[in-house]
């Protein structure tokens, strides 16, 4: 795994921890790294399982391989200590997601990083409420204005009720 110096990691996010209040609400001690793109994926949304209930009440963000496809995304820096929280949030004991270990392009060249890919993709429309958290993160983080573009054109399902939203502080 990808370490910096003084017991920390580097972690890609793509999904709703773009957005700093979403990470920091059950990891505190990550901090802005840079702003990356990796290589050779594309940005889905889907569920691990069939009739999944989830908090977020629709799809929610992975990565999958496909040539000549690019994801983008922020680099975390986070204490080691935050490893297991991160890894409980992505449901890596439950199976629902594998860390994996990336290389993502900065504009200061390639950087190695942690991030989480779902297992059992089954394709989905993620909720209003998960995709304003992805959409404020990319612009929080200033990520380039089509990728921005690409994540407003993504289509949801019209949930309309509460969800994991309502607890951040925004």
């Amino acid at each position: 795994m990808s370490s910096v110096n003084d017991g920390r990691f580097l972690y890609f996010a793509f999904g709703s921890n773009l957005l700093r209040q979403r990470l920091q609400h059950q990891n505190p001690s990550a901090s802005l790294y840079n702003t990356a793109r990796l290589k050779d994926y594309e940005l889905k949304f889907g569920f691990w399982a069939d009739n999944v209930q989830s908090r977020w009440h629709g799809a929610v963000a992975t990565i999958e391989y496909c040539p000549g496809a690019e994801v983008w995304g922020v680099i975390w820096t986070m204490s080691n200590q935050h490893l297991s929280t991160l890894d409980k949030q992505e449901g890596v004991s439950r199976g629902l997601y594998s860390p994996l270990e990336v290389s993502v392009e900065t504009e200061h060249g390639p950087v190695l990083c942690r991030t989480y890919k779902m297992n059992n993709f089954r394709p989905g429309l993620p909720s209003p409420q998960y995709k304003k958290v992805v959409c404020l993160g990319a612009e929080e983080n200033g990520l380039p204005a089509e990728y921005l573009k690409k994540l407003d054109d993504v289509e949801t399902n019209g949930y309309n009720g509460p969800s994991l939203l309502d607890e951040l502080k925004l």
